[in-house]
């Protein structure tokens, strides 16, 4: 086998640290003939954020406050299980760990500034519709 295409990246420099990965193997459901009855290619990939230095301090409340209903005693699970090969299910979860803590610790998005509709694009609508009802109107066999 080769090695993993660790680290994985966060935002920026910061990365998945190694270290404080928890990995979990167990018998997976699915394809696999009689080869599934015997290896542990079911992934589960465990990572403790309310302890990590890992992440900046504003990062980690920020993950923990958005990802508040996922945590189990401040520890965050995936699990992956897509793959017959557990390499490929290891891959699967530190890809997927690393996009959830990514969009977990995003900043919060600029709010927006309610801006005044132009009077010419109100009137064209305006004019449009006038027209569109005009047509309609024309459409009804009353004269018939």
């Amino acid at each position: 086998m080769g090695r993993m295409s660790g680290p994985y990246p966060i935002r920026g420099s910061v990365s998945l640290p190694e270290a404080e990965l928890m990995w979990r193997f167990s018998r997976s459901s699915g394809p696999g003939g009689q080869h599934v009855n015997t290896s542990d290619s079911q992934v589960e990939l465990r990572f403790d954020l309310a302890a990590t230095q890992a992440l900046p301090e504003v990062w980690k409340a920020r993950a923990l406050e958005r990802l508040a209903s996922r945590l189990n005693g401040g520890v965050i699970a995936v699990r992956a299980s897509e793959h017959r090969s557990q390499w490929r299910n290891r891959e699967t979860a530190a890809v997927r760990l690393a996009a959830l803590l990514a969009e977990a610790t995003a900043p919060p998005p600029r709010p927006r500034r309610a801006t005044k509709i132009p009077r010419g694009i109100n009137e064209r609508r305006l004019r449009e519709k006038k027209q569109r009802a005009d047509t309609k109107r024309g459409r009804s066999g009353r004269d018939w």
